[in-house]
């Protein structure tokens, strides 16, 4: 028979924004229940160097999560390696399924079950992840000073990135599988007068090559969309801009979404559209998506479930 557990607030997801949430939860004496789910410690783990978290000037991606995952711990957070599967958002207490037959019910939710990169799915693209492979550029684009990248994609996002790496990169190739971008107009005005940027129009991705040892990439392999004609592109980095996916998946029915499935959230708040749900970091986040801001969007969203609950007592 399965076990049923209740929470004043239970946090769904392990990222900046979940850890973050679960400290100032604890430091409130509202013991939460925190969740991690599929992917302990979010898109972080997934990173190397990270040089953009205030207070250290370079620290692994995974090591951070690790911390931070100690110090909700310290607060009193409870956290659980498990991952939810359904969420019952129709009445309060709340109910969730978790995929090891636990069930949670709760008075307050928090979201933080965060976004995902869009990859391209090649076998070469997975083993150099995190080794010239990556889909941010605002994170490991200082990595590339001097040297030649490529960027993926056609869109705002590709464009936006592509711009950006040229204050690094020596030349930024975008790689694009029609002609004609569908980012806005005045990013293409931007892009075209770029003269570091060089667009390569029907091409994609065939493979990434690199070296072994030390693992990282060397070039990509990009195959012509219509004559099928294989061509290498030499470079360092290769940045993967085909846009990202909330993991809103538990809650698309339920609540509100915008811009391909991000939560909607009243303005300078975390709250959803159902009182005692609140949202925060990527899953809601399509604008900035850096760890700092989710971890603050964390904070907010335990200071607003303690407001919640303050007032529903």
């Amino acid at each position: 028979m399965s076990e049923t557990r209740h929470t004043k607030i239970l946090i769904i997801g392990s990222g900046p924004a979940g850890y973050s949430a679960g400290v100032y939860a604890s430091r409130a004496m509202l013991e939460p229940i925190l969740v991690q789910g599929i992917e302990p410690g979010g898109q972080l783990t997934t990173t190397t160097e990270v040089e953009n978290w205030p207070g250290d000037t370079e620290v692994q991606g995974p090591d951070l999560m690790v911390r931070m995952e100690a110090h909700a711990r310290a607060m009193g957070c409870e956290i659980i390696g498990d991952i939810i599967t359904s969420l019952d958002l129709q009445k309060r207490p709340f109910t969730a399924q978790s995929d090891s037959g636990t069930v949670y019910t709760a008075d307050a939710v928090i979201l933080c079950t965060g976004a995902r990169a869009k990859w391209l799915g090649l076998p070469s693209e997975e083993k150099f992840k995190g080794f010239g492979v990556s889909a941010c550029a605002t994170c490991d684009g200082f990595f590339y000073r001097g040297q030649e990248i490529v960027v993926v994609g056609g869109g705002n996002t590709a464009v936006e990135e592509a711009l950006f790496l040229t204050n690094f990169a020596s030349k930024v190739t975008l790689i694009h599988r029609r002609d004609e971008l569908r980012a806005e107009k005045i990013l293409q005005d931007r892009l075209y007068k770029n003269e570091k940027i060089e667009p390569l129009w029907f091409h994609e991705i065939d493979e990434v090559i690199g070296a072994d040892s030390p693992l990282g990439v060397e070039g990509v392999k990009v195959k012509h969309s219509k004559t099928g004609q294989i061509t290498e592109i030499p470079c360092k980095g290769v940045f993967i801009a085909i846009g990202h996916a909330p993991a809103s998946e538990l809650v698309k029915e339920q609540l509100e979404t915008h811009h391909g499935g991000y939560v909607v959230v009243e303005p300078g708040s975390t709250r959803t559209a159902i009182p005692g749900v609140f949202a925060a970091g990527d899953l809601t986040d399509h604008i900035y998506r850096q760890a700092v801001t989710s971890a603050g969007m964390g904070c907010m969203a335990a200071l607003d479930a303690e407001k919640f609950l303050a007032e529903h007592e």
